[in-house]
């Protein structure tokens, strides 16, 4: 290769680099849309699955958390199923139950809008899986709006854990989304998840970016 080709090769990398450095980071809090999904206690896990059982991660998602290899079904109190759904690992100290409100119109139930956990007083649900069923007398929610958050992004962003932030998303279906909780962990990604429902509603797709317009 003759010194002219080289010093020609050699501008070019430097340019393109250059022009990476330049370039603007993504903007926006990337947006992950959660489908219906069960979370497990480990004693529920053996019930339906059998004594001493394990989940098999299937797909990782943030932290620690997978989503499992191992789907149940929903039985309501009024007899009413939807089948093959998902479990999300790790285990859990209690089971929860987490639907969409169009779920809830073909299983008949009403559960409340809430944070993850905070299950006192939720809706029942039986789950049923291959070795046997459990009846949960609470433990089915609507999750509500909510950011998981890094600190270094909870810094920037000017908010803490448990905020409560506006967001906004402008696409072919401008949407606003008011009171969503803002979760800070080290463990997380920074990400909005939102149900399938508001994601339907405003042609949000998982990928897609909101802003924070008020805190």
């Amino acid at each position: 290769m003759n010194n002219n080709l080289v010093d020609l090769v050699t501008a070019s990398v430097v340019n393109i680099l250059k022009q990476t450095e330049t370039e603007p980071k993504e903007q926006g809090i990337r947006v992950g849309v959660s489908a219906r999904h069960v979370h497990l206690s480990q004693s529920d896990l053996e019930t339906l699955f059998g004594k001493g059982y394990k989940l098999t991660p299937k797909k990782m998602l943030m932290g620690d958390q997978f989503a499992a290899e191992e789907c149940v079904t929903l039985v309501s109190p009024s007899l009413r199923t939807i089948e093959g759904v998902r479990v999300l690992g790790p285990v859990r100290s209690q089971s929860q139950v987490e639907v969409s409100r169009t779920d809830t119109f073909k299983l008949k139930v009403s559960p409340p809008v809430r944070p993850s956990g905070e299950l006192a007083g939720s809706a029942p649900m039986a789950l049923v899986g291959p070795k046997g069923s459990v009846f949960l007398n609470e433990g089915t929610i609507i999750a509500n709006r909510h950011i998981h958050m890094t600190p270094a992004d909870a810094a920037e962003y000017g908010v803490k854990d448990n905020d409560i932030v506006d967001v906004e998303i402008e696409n072919s279906k401008p949407t606003k989304y008011y009171n969503v909780q803002v979760r800070v962990c080290e463990d997380f990604d920074t990400e909005m998840h939102i149900d399938t429902d508001d994601a339907n509603a405003a042609a949000i797709k998982n990928g897609d970016r909101v802003r924070i317009i008020s805190k």
